[in-house]
């Protein structure tokens, strides 16, 4: 790993929290193991998001899994975005293979084997659970945003991934009521969760405003069809991830994404109708 990346790498408070109680409950040899194995699914990120150039800017090691948070919005192609999400859960997939064909030397014991398939499916499992920002909860992200305008995917993504917590939260209270690192993981998802909330309006603005400068226009055309009294911001709300937009207005006339996009951040027209800033 290039020394690049290595300044971008941070461990959670979190995990300095759970790596302590492994050490004063006797786990210390566990800890290290699960460290081991969330470095290795975030590297998958990592290396995944290298190779389509995303812009990396920090890579943060949690209990769970990891965070590598890019400088990309959600204008980077749905392939590109699903194989950066899955590459890290694949790395849990060769590790417990590889698991297998050590416990058959004599470096790689049976009960060593045991406990590090076992944390391989559990930090597998919960990633893939429905919920931000886990990996499963990316990809019920793009799986909302695909199906639906981006606006509107972004906040079905966040509500069921409220819901998702709660329910993992009723579960654990009643089978794992003292199992501290379980509650501390829920603790930090609900923080997550409340700050994305508070945030998705500027998560909107910056999809729009990489969309006025892409470099390349997306080859799907998508066509809007909406009122001359519709106000611009209200047009917008229904512009989707993946696709170039034409906008027709009263049937007859039309105007690019572009020319839309222009207007709401140069002439600050965003709660403007379309009838006042587009004449036919």
């Amino acid at each position: 790993m290039n020394n690049s990346l290595l300044s971008k790498m941070k461990i959670n408070p979190l995990f300095w929290l759970v790596l302590g109680i492994g050490i004063i409950t006797g786990y210390f040899r566990e800890v290290i193991m699960v460290f081991t194995i969330v470095f290795i699914h975030e590297m998958g990120h990592v290396v995944a998001a290298k190779w389509f150039n995303w812009r990396i800017e920090k890579i943060e090691l949690l209990p769970f899994g990891g965070v590598a948070e890019m400088n990309e919005s959600a204008n980077r192609p749905f392939r590109e975005e699903l194989i950066v999400i899955v590459s890290g859960p694949l790395q849990h997939l060769w590790m417990i293979g590889a698991s297998f064909l050590l416990v058959q030397t004599p470096i790689w014991s049976v009960a060593e084997h045991q406990l590090f398939v076992w944390h391989n499916v559990m930090i597998l499992g919960f990633n893939l659970l429905p919920i931000w920002p886990l990996d499963g909860g990316r990809i019920l992200h793009l799986a909302c945003t695909y199906r639906l305008p981006y606006k509107r995917g972004q906040k079905l993504t966040l509500l069921l991934s409220i819901i998702g917590i709660a329910i993992v939260g009723m579960v654990s209270y009643q089978l794992f009521p003292f199992h501290l690192n379980l509650w501390v993981v829920l603790l930090f998802l609900c923080v997550s969760n409340y700050l994305e909330w508070k945030q998705r309006h500027y998560v909107f603005i910056r999809f729009l405003l990489d969309r006025l400068y892409l470099d390349k226009p997306h080859s799907k055309r998508y066509s809007i069809r909406v009122q001359p009294n519709m106000k611009i911001r209200q047009v917008l709300e229904l512009f989707r991830r993946g696709c170039q937009h034409t906008i027709t207005i009263n049937q007859t006339h039309c105007i690019s994404e572009k020319m839309l996009l222009e207007a709401y951040f140069h002439q600050k027209a965003m709660d403007r109708k379309l009838e006042e800033v587009f004449s036919s």
